[in-house]
């Protein structure tokens, strides 16, 4: 594989401070591993999508990312995750990409009860739907920042357990997760020498509640729904558009954890829709797809009491 047709996709996720478990936590219902080093490889399939409906010129098309699978390595302790992924050759859909391109990064991290994530999707070469006829369309290119707060409410819910894999939901457990859910996005649209750009900023609180089914002890079932209301401003260049912005997500996890070796499916699903009596409306969603398996093994004592002393020093 040659330099040029390495497509990179990096997802670091950093914590500048080494967070501890929250204490009031039932160890009979989350086991953590503050001990031990979480290393794991996934096939991710992932990307933002659009859905146009041109009510003036009775015209609906999807646009979809022309690259969106690769292969993630991670190591994780703690709250200190590492990831990178790449987009080989040998997956049949990342073939024929031409000059597409897709650079994701994903981050998330856990103070006590709140949940903070960042998603940055930076897409060049789109497919669109049209009558059903597939178009590629090359000069077309998206970039997206933003994600969520969250707050969740029941100490013995594990959403590590369903997204990091560095606790284990070792008793069936739920908790009611507000958020607060916030994006910007960039259109460029290249055609035939013409070029326009606009951008889009979405905002709006999302109550949702999640449940982790745990059965047999080592097998879990996660689902979760949300459903919210908020604001979308979009800057079309010549002019402005406010409208009502709703809020869609859902999340559904099937795994398997022990002490030592994990695996499993992670699925979520978020879509943005803007209502309003423009004549084009835009349904914008953010789709996530991940089989994953893992290994924990013990951490240096080096890296342990490292993690100690900027806990207790932090007062955490």
């Amino acid at each position: 594989m040659g330099i040029r047709q390495l497509h990179i996709v990096i997802c670091l996720g950093l914590v500048a401070s080494i967070f501890a478990q929250n204490k009031n936590t039932d160890s009979t219902y989350i086991r953590p591993f503050p001990e031990k080093i979480t290393a794991r490889i996934s096939l991710v399939n992932t990307g933002n999508s659009f859905f146009i409906n041109d009510r003036e010129n009775g015209i609906n098309y999807n646009l979809k990312p022309n690259t969106r699978e690769y292969l993630g390595f991670s190591l994780l302790f703690r709250s200190i995750e590492l990831d990178f992924g790449f987009l080989p050759d040998f997956l049949k859909q990342n073939k024929d990409n031409g000059s597409s391109r897709l650079f994701n990064l994903n981050f998330r991290m856990f103070l006590g009860q709140w949940m903070q994530t960042l998603n940055l999707y930076n897409q060049k070469g789109f497919f669109a739907d049209l009558n059903d006829i597939e178009i590629a369309l090359t000069g077309v290119k998206t970039f997206k920042i933003g994600g969520a707060t969250s707050y969740i409410f029941n100490q013995n819910f594990s959403f590590r357990a369903v997204g990091f894999q560095n606790e284990w939901q070792r008793k069936s457990a739920g908790s009611f997760i507000p958020a607060l859910h916030y994006y910007y996005t960039t259109f460029d649209i290249e055609d035939s020498g013409a070029s326009s750009k606009s951008t889009s900023f979405d905002i709006a609180i999302a109550p949702a509640y999640y449940y982790n089914f745990v059965f047999k002890e080592n097998f879990i079932f996660g689902m979760g729904a949300s459903v919210g209301i908020g604001y979308n401003h979009n800057d079309l260049g010549d002019r402005s558009v406010n409208s009502t912005l709703f809020e869609f997500g859902g999340r559904a996890v099937l795994g398997y954890n022990s002490e030592v070796f994990f695996a499993g499916i992670n699925s979520s699903i978020n879509i943005y829709e803007h209502a309003s009596d423009r004549s084009v409306r835009v349904e914008d969603s953010i789709s996530f797809l991940e089989f994953y398996i893992g290994y924990r093994f013990n951490a240096p004592k080096l890296f342990i009491q490292t993690a100690d002393k900027v806990n207790n020093y932090l007062g955490l």
